[in-house]
Formats: structure tokens, sequence, C-alpha cells
């Protein structure tokens, strides 16, 4: 009878602690599951706004009822900053349905009255105006006006000039569209007195406002005398751009009665241009410590048309030529659709023998054509056996070793 009474209490306390155990294995399982944070994606990075709901300050209950949802938006300032994080499933994805709603409610918000104002605001009535009264052959040909005033000084028998300002200059540097004018200034015939204004940096309109004082000119000869006002724009690499130019007789002109303002039309100057195959612009340096020439191309002009469309892609090809063999050869960009193409990129060459007795330099100006084969638009070599510029250019940078030299050179036939 001990036997079976002391198996059944055992049976008993088993059977009391395996529902323990089990009961507890579920609660363990039940707490984790309810402290578990869902693992939220991460959206983006905005500084000062923290992208987890519970760090926001207005909670919303998952399941919130759409009445809610629309006083809280509707409450909401328009330019506020809202982020709807808390609409996220426990994977921490958005539902697929948020973005078309939000996209449809933006276009319909977007009316096409609100396309119509904002290209309104893109263009102003006053540059439309100016559009559409300038044709582009006008605009080349409107240099600008130059403001001036002429004074006599009877007590010091000196004459005053006055450069106040210029007006609707065109832009000389293509990359800027601006240009930095400064005015040279002369008076003829004699060309004994020659004055310039200071360089006005990145304007159109420069407000010069110099008083230039001429001594010793008597009253009498002022009829027989004509100011010659060129307008130029600063170029620091190479010679300065000619803008126009003013001439003004002094004949039949009274300064007996005080200051007399006056304004001109600035005029085109007659520069003489390359003929037929444009010019470049190449500076050179020739290092002879470490025995290497740096050459850099930076400008070329008045390229001709040798596209049909009449537009070229030009691009330079520098041949380094040691004894009548080519040694290195590199080339620049291809510069789309321009006449006046602005390179500025620097190749150095590693001379292989001392001094540049046996070295020249070959520059080829080719069109890209990407259907055909390039065309040669012009050429240029520089050496010691080179004529002309080509020749001058290189015997100054002989001569002054480590000094940066810039010159223009025109092209000759390819």
């Amino acid at each position: 009878d001990e036997i079976p009474t002391v198996v059944g209490i055992f049976s008993a306390f088993g059977l009391v602690f395996s529902v323990s155990l089990f009961a507890w294995i579920c609660c363990q399982r039940k707490s984790s599951k309810s402290n578990k944070t869902p693992p939220y994606k991460f959206v983006h990075v905005l500084k000062g706004v923290d992208i987890y709901p519970e760090n926001l300050n207005s909670k919303k209950k998952f399941g919130a009822d759409d009445k809610s949802e629309a006083k809280n938006k509707s409450a909401m300032p328009k330019n506020s900053l809202h982020l709807d994080l808390e609409k996220r499933d426990l994977n921490g994805n958005f539902p697929k349905t948020t973005p078309k709603i939000q996209s449809s409610l933006d276009l319909e918000n977007l009316s096409p009255k609100h396309f119509a104002e904002r290209k309104k605001d893109s263009v102003s009535p006053d540059s439309l105006k100016s559009i559409t009264s300038l044709s582009s052959e006008d605009k080349q040909d409107k240099l600008g006006t130059l403001f001036f005033s002429l004074e006599y000084n009877f007590e010091k028998k000196a004459f005053v000039v006055n450069i106040k300002e210029a007006r609707g200059l065109p832009a000389m540097d293509e990359q800027s569209m601006t240009s930095d004018p400064y005015i040279k200034m002369t008076i003829l015939p004699e060309k004994k007195h020659k004055v310039k204004t200071r360089v006005l940096r990145k304007t159109l309109d420069p407000a010069f406002d110099e008083t230039f004082t001429f001594y010793g000119i008597p009253y009498s000869q002022i009829q027989d005398l004509t100011l010659h006002f060129m307008i130029l724009s600063f170029d620091r690499f190479s010679r300065d751009d000619v803008i126009g130019e003013v001439l003004i007789p002094l004949t039949g002109i009274e300064l007996s009665e005080g200051r007399l303002l006056m304004d001109r039309e600035i005029i085109k100057r007659n520069v003489r241009k390359s003929s037929g195959h444009g010019e470049l612009l190449i500076s050179l340096c020739y290092q002879s410590t470490t025995n290497t020439l740096t050459v850099v191309v930076l400008k070329a002009r008045h390229l001709p048309k040798s596209d049909v469309s009449g537009l070229s892609d030009p691009y330079v090809k520098v041949n380094l030529y040691h004894a009548k063999k080519r040694i290195s050869k590199k080339k620049t960009h291809v510069k789309k659709c321009t006449p006046n193409a602005v390179f500025n990129e620097l190749f150095v060459f590693d001379i292989p023998c001392e001094g540049l007795d046996d070295i020249s330099i070959e520059f080829l100006v080719l069109d890209s054509d990407r259907g055909s084969r390039n065309e040669v638009i012009g050429r240029l070599t520089l050496g010691s056996s080179a004529e002309g510029t080509g020749g001058e250019h290189w015997k100054e940078i002989c001569e002054y070793p480590r000094r940066q030299i810039a010159k223009w050179h025109m092209l000759c036939d390819g």
C-alpha cells in the first residue's frame, strides 16, 4: 500500500510543476513580445526633427478614425513641417495607398492658374519688352552710351574732363556674361595728354566719376582739339578687349558759360581681325631647374564656320617635337557650338634635352565630328625656327625662364 501512495504523491508534484513551468514560459513570451520595439526604417536626416513616433509631442494612436485625422490636418499651418511617421505598420513600412492620396491632393491644389503665375513671375515684363523690341542684330550693334562733362577753368587755364559713367556695355566675357570696363582718353591731334580710368570689375554699367584736369591749354586752342575715348575690358590673360570708341571734335563747343554735360553713343572700332582661320591664345613657361615646359591653352576666337549648320565644336591638340620627332601629345576638351572657345587647360611636358633649341610645339585646332573625320580648322607652330609671333614667343620664354608669358597667335592653314 505504501508504494502506490508514494507514486501518487510524486505524480501530483510532477503535474503541478509542469503546469507552473508552462505558465511561466507563456508569461515570459508575452511580456517580451509586448516590450519589443518595432524595427523603424531610416527615412531621412533632417536637423532638429526626431524621426521616431515616441519622441514626437503630438502622438497619434494606431487605427484613429478619419475625422480626428482631418481635424489635425486642418489645425496645422500650411508651411509647417509634418512627418506622418506613426502611420507605419509594425515593420516600419508606410502603407501603399498613402503616396497615391498625397500625390492626388497635390495635383488638385496646383491648378493651371498657378503654373501660369509661376511662368509670369520667372520672366519680368521689362525683360519681355527688351527681348521683343531688340533683335539679335540690334543688340550686337548697340555698344552702350558714354556720359561725360567738359569745363574750362579760366583762372588756372586748365581744361577739365569728367568721365561720369557708361551704360549698356556689351559682355566681353562669355562665361560670366559681364565685362571689366575702363576708359582711355587721348587729346588729339598731338596725343600729348593720355589718361585712363580705374578698372571696374564685372559690370555693364560702370560709374567712374573721375575728373581729369589738363593744364597749359589756352582757351583759344580748345576749338582745334578732339577728344578720343577708348572703352576697353580688362583681360588678365592677354591684351584687353576693345569694346568701342567715342570721338568728340571740340569745334563749335562753347565752354565759357560753365560746365557742359554730354552723352554719346559708343561706336565700333575697326579692329584688325585674323584672316580666315582664327586666333589662339597660348601661355608658355620654361622651368630650367626641372627641365619642364608648361603649356596653357587659354582661348580661341574668330574661328571659321566649318559645320553645315554654321557652328563648330573646337578642341586643341598639342604635339611636342624633339628634332622633328613627336615625343608627346595631349588634347583639350571639346567646346560645343562656339567660334570663341575658352579652354584654360594646362599641360606639363618633360624636355629630354638641355635647353629648347631642338624643341618645338604644334597646336592643331580641330572641329569635333562624330560622324566623320575631325576637320583641322587651323595650325600653329612655336619653336626657334618658327616665323612671326611663334618665333618671338619662343624667344621670350628662352630669355625669361620661370615666367609665364601669354600671347595671341594667328592660325594658318591646316
